[in-house]
């Protein structure tokens, strides 16, 4: 992709997040609203993953195009969200731009706009950061941890920081690198990581960016048990994350990469 994209999909994996997901979805479409938007055809798939809840309910009253799978694996969900956009906006594919992100996650208003400007400057896959949501249960010993973990290297200053964390809550490719990568493979986790490894060793251009980081959930009832809030609960157990009551707060969203 040479030029700015002539199409947008944003695809949201939900594992029963009913009562989560009407936020990312207002913040899409506050997204979708920015000033610095082109005029070009977006749309939103939402991947309903062995849902029990009122997941698809929620995600078609807001817009949103819903798949569904019974497979509990995260991998297959966003793939087949993306397999879905990939066939709805087949005409624009050649200028397709594809963004990524979490059902338990608020992008800023100028996310998308930001996703399609790089894109627009010729990088074909774009791998942006996260921040803590606040919780009541995330204790402030466990958010410094994480954070001494997760901005380890990060230059001082207006500097660029190339980081190297990968999360598929912020992450967008073009539809043409996404296709000769192989897409997100069946993976119950780090799907996100193995597409991104597979477009490293293509040699496609990734711009790694704190720019335009998205607010993620720190909630103790995380949904991947290999995702974020599990990590945050090992920092949570560790010495030195416990209250004075002996209170233990745990969970969260971001870990560093290992």
């Amino acid at each position: 992709m040479n030029a700015r994209p002539t199409a947008c999909a944003v695809i949201i994996p939900a594992h029963n997040e009913a009562a989560t997901l009407p936020a990312t979805l207002r913040s899409l479409r506050a997204a979708a609203a920015h000033r610095a938007m082109p005029g070009i055809p977006l749309l939103t798939v939402v991947a309903v993953d062995a849902c029990t809840d009122d997941t698809a309910a929620v995600a078609r009253s807001m817009g949103a195009r819903v798949v569904e799978s019974a497979r509990r694996n995260v991998g297959i969900a966003r793939a087949m969200a993306a397999e879905e956009a990939l066939r709805l906006l087949r005409p624009y594919e050649q200028g397709l731009w594809i963004a990524t992100t979490d059902a338990d996650t608020i992008v800023p208003v100028d996310w998308l706009a930001h996703q399609l400007h790089h894109a627009g400057e010729g990088w074909e896959c774009l791998v942006g950061t996260v921040r803590l949501a606040p919780h009541p249960l995330l204790h402030p010993a466990v958010v410094a941890k994480h954070d001494a973990q997760y901005f380890a290297g990060r230059p001082a200053g207006p500097v660029l920081w190339t980081h190297p964390h990968i999360h598929g809550a912020n992450l967008g490719v073009t539809a043409g690198a996404y296709r000769g990568a192989g897409g997100f493979p069946p993976l119950a986790h780090s799907e996100d990581r193995a597409l991104v490894t597979a477009l490293q060793r293509q040699h496609r251009r990734i711009l790694r960016t704190d720019r335009c980081p998205v607010l993620t959930s720190s909630r103790p009832d995380h949904r991947a048990p290999h995702g974020l809030g599990a990590a945050l609960n090992v920092l949570a157990q560790a010495p030195g994350s416990r209250t004075d009551s002996g209170d233990s707060p745990r969970d969260g969203a971001t870990v560093p990469e290992p």
